[in-house]
This record gives C-alpha cells, sequence and structure tokens, in this order.
C-alpha cells in the first residue's frame, strides 16, 4: 500500500467568472518527486496555493490530508509549521538584505538583547552548505545572481525543517547548467527521504527529475503518469496537457530578410549602475535586419539583458558608450520613451515587475506605452482604449472574461499576451524581447511565436534573448554569443547547434582564464 504524505481531496476554488479549480484529486507518496504540470490557466499554481495556506481554508471546497491529519491551513505560516514550504516563482527576497537575514525573515534567531547574529550567519552558513552555495551569509542578495538566489530561497526552505517542499517553475530563470544542478540536488535530497512537489513547463527537466506527473487542464486533474522508470517523453506530457500531439514546436515561416539594417549597434559598453567601476557589456557590436529574428545566446550573467536595456533609452547602467543607428540614421536616447519614439520597444524578462501594472486592467495595460494614440486633448477615451483592447485580445487569443479584468487575475500566458499587445500597439520598427516564454506553457508559447514571425513578416526587426538554446534554433536566422560582458560568435541558423553555442561559451572562458594568468 502507497504511503501517501499528502492527498487533496475535491479541491474546487471559484474566482468571479472563473472554475479555477473544479474537484481536484492529488496524491504525493512520502520521498517522491511529483511533477504537476498544464498549460497556462490550468490551475497549478492554484492548487499550490491553496495547499501552502496562500489560499486560506474556507475560500475553496475539499480537504486536505497531510500526514494522515485533515488540515486546515489559514496562512502559510500554518503549513510551515508542519514542514511545508513554497517557493514562488518570484522569489520573495528583499535585495538589500544579506543572504543570512533573508534567510531567518519573520523567523529571526533571538538572543537576550535582540537578534543573535552568531547564530543567524552559523546556521545560514550551514543551510547553504547544504545546496552548495560558497558565498558569505553576510553577502547582499543584489550581489549574487538569479541561480544563487533560487538557491538561498532552498535553504530557507531547509532552514523551516522542510518535509514536503513545493517548487513553482524553480527553473524559469535559470540557464541549462544552473538547471541540472538544482534537479539533482532534488534528486538528492530525495535520497535524504525529503518529498518535492516541482511545477514546471520545462517538459526535458520533468521528464528527467520527477517520480510521478499529473496533469492539469482546465482546473481539473486529467491524469498522473508514472515515471519511475524515466521512460516518459516530452510528446507523451504533451498530448495530456494539451489533449492532442503536437508534431511541431515551432511554427514555419518564410524567410525574407531584408538587406536593410533594422536596427545596428557598434562599439557599445556599459558599466554598473551601482558598482561604476564594473564594465557589464565590453565593446560589443552587432545588428538586425529588417524582417529579421536575430538570438543572443549566453549563461546568466552574460550581459545581454543589461545590454538590451541600455539601449532602451539607457534604462540600465552608466558610463553607456557607442553608436545606435535605427533604420540607417544614427540616433540618442536618453529615456525610455525617446526610444519608443524612434522606434524601439522592449519587452522586460520580468512582465510582474517591470512590464506591467498588475492590479490594473488589460485595457489600461494596453495602452501604456503610447496613450495618445488613444487620448483626445490630453484626455483618455475610454471607448477607444477598450476597442485597442478588444482588438488585441482577439488578435492574440488572450483568454481573459472581459478587458476590465485585473491582469494579476490572468495566466502567465495570457499576462504575457498583455505585455506584448502593449508593445505592438507602440507599433515598434523593433522589437527586443527579453525570454519573451519563460514560464510559459507549450501551447502558449507556439502562439507568441507565431506572433512573431507575423511581425517579421510585416518588415519588423526582432531580437530575442532567451535561455532555451532550441527555442533560439527554432525560431532565429542568426543567432550571437555573449560571455562576461562580451560578444564571443555570431553564427546563421544553419550552422548553429547547441554544442557550437555551449563551445564558443566555454572557448572564450579558456580564453580569458588564460589572459588573466598571462596578466598575473
Amino acid at each position: 500500500m502507497a504511503d501517501n504524505i499528502l492527498e487533496m481531496k475535491n479541491i474546487t476554488k471559484l474566482y468571479p467568472g472563473v472554475r479555477a479549480l473544479d474537484n481536484v484529486n492529488l496524491k504525493v507518496e512520502r520521498g517522491e518527486i511529483h511533477a504537476i504540470v498544464g498549460e497556462n490557466g490550468a490551475g497549478k499554481s492554484t492548487l499550490m496555493n491553496v495547499l501552502s495556506g496562500t489560499i486560506p481554508n474556507g475560500e475553496y471546497e475539499g480537504n486536505i490530508l497531510y500526514e494522515g491529519q485533515k488540515c486546515h491551513f489559514k496562512t502559510v505560516r500554518d503549513s510551515e509549521g508542519v514542514g511545508i514550504v513554497i517557493i514562488h516563482q518570484e522569489l520573495a527576497l528583499i535585495p538589500e538584505l544579506s543572504i543570512g537575514e533573508n534567510m531567518f525573515l519573520g523567523n529571526e534567531r533571538r538572543g537576550r538583547f535582540g537578534i543573535n547574529w552568531d547564530e543567524t550567519f552559523g546556521q545560514a552558513a550551514k543551510h547553504m552548505k547544504r545546496v552548495g552555495l560558497k558565498d558569505s551569509p553576510t553577502t547582499m542578495i543584489k550581489d549574487i545572481g538569479t541561480g544563487k538566489q533560487q538557491l538561498v530561497e532552498i535553504a530557507k526552505a531547509l532552514s523551516k525543517n522542510v518535509k514536503l517542499l513545493i517548487l513553482d517553475e524553480p527553473t524559469s530563470s535559470l540557464n541549462s547548467e544552473d538547471s541540472k544542478m538544482l534537479l539533482d540536488m532534488l534528486i538528492d535530497f530525495k535520497k535524504q527521504g525529503m518529498t518535492s512537489i516541482i511545477i514546471s513547463h520545462k517538459l526535458s527537466e520533468v521528464a528527467y527529475v520527477a517520480d510521478k506527473i499529473t496533469v492539469m487542464r482546465d482546473g481539473a486533474t486529467i491524469e498522473t503518469i508514472d515515471n519511475t522508470d524515466r521512460s516518459i517523453d516530452e510528446d507523451r506530457i504533451i498530448r495530456g496537457m494539451v489533449g492532442r500531439e503536437m508534431t511541431d514546436r515551432y511554427p514555419s515561416r518564410e524567410h525574407m530578410v531584408s538587406k536593410e539594417i533594422g536596427m545596428e549597434v557598434i562599439d557599445w559598453c556599459v558599466n554598473h549602475p551601482v558598482y561604476t567601476e564594473k564594465r557589464v557589456v565590453n565593446h560589443v557590436s552587432f545588428n538586425v535586419h529588417k524582417g529579421e529574428i536575430v538570438g543572443f545566446s549566453g549563461l546568466q550573467g552574460a550581459g545581454r539583458t543589461e545590454l538590451a536595456r541600455s539601449i532602451f533609452g539607457k534604462s540600465y547602467g552608466t558610463m553607456i558608450t557607442g553608436t545606435l543607428k535605427v533604420g540607417g540614421r544614427e540616433v540618442k536616447l536618453k529615456s525610455e520613451r525617446d526610444a519608443i519614439e524612434a522606434g524601439i520597444a522592449y519587452v522586460t524578462e520580468d512582465r510582474k515587475l517591470n512590464g506591467l501594472i498588475l492590479i490594473d486592467t488589460v485595457a489600461r495595460n494596453n495602452t501604456l506605452a503610447r496613450l495618445e494614440k488613444v487620448c483626445h486633448r490630453g484626455v483618455i477615451d475610454v471607448n477607444k482604449e477598450n476597442q485597442v483592447a478588444e482588438i488585441y485580445k482577439e488578435k492574440l487569443r488572450t483568454k481573459t472574461p472581459t478587458v476590465q479584468q485585473a491582469v494579476n487575475n490572468l495566466s502567465g500566458g495570457n499576462q504575457q499576451k498583455v505585455l506584448l499587445s502593449k508593445w505592438m500597439f507602440a507599433d515598434p520598427d523593433v522589437l527586443i524581447l527579453d525570454e519573451p516564454t519563460r514560464g510559459i506553457d507549450v501551447g502558449a508559447k507556439y502562439e507568441i511565436y507565431c506572433i512573431m514571425n507575423d511581425l517579421v513578416a510585416q518588415g519588423k526587426s526582432v531580437v530575442m534573448i532567451s535561455s532555451e538554446l532550441p527555442e533560439l534554433l527554432g525560431m532565429c536566422d542568426r543567432i550571437y554569443v555573449m560571455n562576461e560582458g562580451e560578444m564571443v560568435a555570431e553564427m546563421s541558423a544553419a550552422e548553429a547547434t547547441q554544442e557550437k553555442i555551449m563551445g564558443a561559451i566555454l572557448k572564450s572562458d579558456k580564453k580569458g582564464a588564460k589572459e588573466e594568468s598571462k596578466g598575473a
């Protein structure tokens, strides 16, 4: 008989106009890694919010049995008290505090005269060692990369004596190397008796790490697949998620790249906004033609986002130098507004923090970048704004009951479509997409790829930054490779492979190490 650490029975959750969870049942065995997959809006995160107490008891129907006992979690603290810890996709860390302070925030190590800092940093170091973090516990969060921040969250969970660890899209912002390390860590935790639930859209990772895979669709559980022998392939999982075969992950298009250059960047340099002596983009040059999708590959910290944001009206960095040309004409951009007026748009990698106003409506978010297009004598024409939103809702097939719906009530994939709508309405000549499919499902990804193809068919220039190499290989005409702030390779789609891209990065690492040793 199975030893279930968790049973969720007949869980139903209603929102206005939406049945987010419809009689969901889930069983998780003690000591297993259990994946939950499904398209955006399937109810995965909502189910885990019910389990963790983020959605309190009384606001849903059904029962939770944990270690054989019926549970009524009113808060996250209640679930953590019995060993259930959730790590959300958006990391809950305070950049201006140290690793140790973040780890015990709200759970402070107290002494006779306030916080016991020796115990705080000593305990933090112990848990950091378990996840392979070698930094000092006094290091500020803002001074470490995304991959390490994810490890801090896991170490923080360990400090709470976690028995059941829930990870919502834990590798969405990590490169393949960091992702593999995190998944292997979950396997090690499993050997130590810990149970994990992982939500992920990266199906290759799910197939690699999960013992069982529960598929959700439209707020209901469809099936649970046994993967203890690691025999399940991605196509099998996709079939359960979307209810059909997906024969091609990337839509075909006729490659009609113009000889005319849409944007050119020459000898571009950028220094860090805080540590102004540190150069993060070092003499980078590249171009993108009209009708072309150009990809940017690189590991975390390669400088791709810093490059993109600095181009977009100097929204990042200090001491920015170099030449920027749009449509063959040199432009000097001092602000994001200048960039928009010059025909450049930037779709941020963090839609929730920098891309959208979550508490506002779909309609208002849609027109934010070019409000003057829906204004009359300085006053917003609400009817016109709603008409625009309806047009883009249909064009991008955004799932929302109404364009008056608050954006924070939409799934991740639909939020991403609203963000794209915002910049499509701005009608740019050059669209820079920074991780445009992060944290969204295969169906929504395909729709975003179709939108990209439509844009280049209109003669637009698209720059795509992505940590997913198959995505770059499947969508781009050319690929640039960055490492440690420098451009280290350029290759056509025909010659590019995952091995060649990683080889270019590793080769530049060795070259840098050799030059460093010479300097020493």
